[in-house]
């Protein structure tokens, strides 16, 4: 996370199934909650999106004018691209059944 904008790209036999994911996770470098942030959502892409993801890093300190294109008012937050609809998270993305309900990915109980 030392670049303004690094990509991470999914890997794994899932990539051809289903849709894409496109995700991008704003952050003020490398913070504890950033870089917590950042872990916990490679962790649950690598788990529950078998390579159909995209991960788009950016550093708001870096580049501040980015902030409003997505609206981002806080931080760490996490936006989903794709698939539509847009979907926002707030936090270091450590409550995985949260985090998972929040990107629709499981159903709420």
């Amino acid at each position: 996370m030392t670049t303004a904008r690094p990509k991470v790209e999914g890997r794994g036999r899932g990539a051809a199934k289903g849709e894409s994911w496109q995700l991008r996770l704003y952050v003020a470098g490398q913070s504890p909650k950033s870089l917590a942030a950042f872990a916990n959502l490679k962790r649950l892409c690598e788990e529950h999106l078998e390579g159909r993801y995209s991960i788009e890093v950016i550093d708001l300190l870096q580049q501040p004018q980015l902030a409003r294109g997505d609206q981002i008012v806080a931080i760490p937050t996490l936006v989903r691209k794709l698939p539509e609809p847009v979907r926002k998270i707030v936090g270091d993305l450590s409550n995985t059944e949260k985090t998972l309900v929040g990107l629709q990915l499981r159903p709420r109980a």
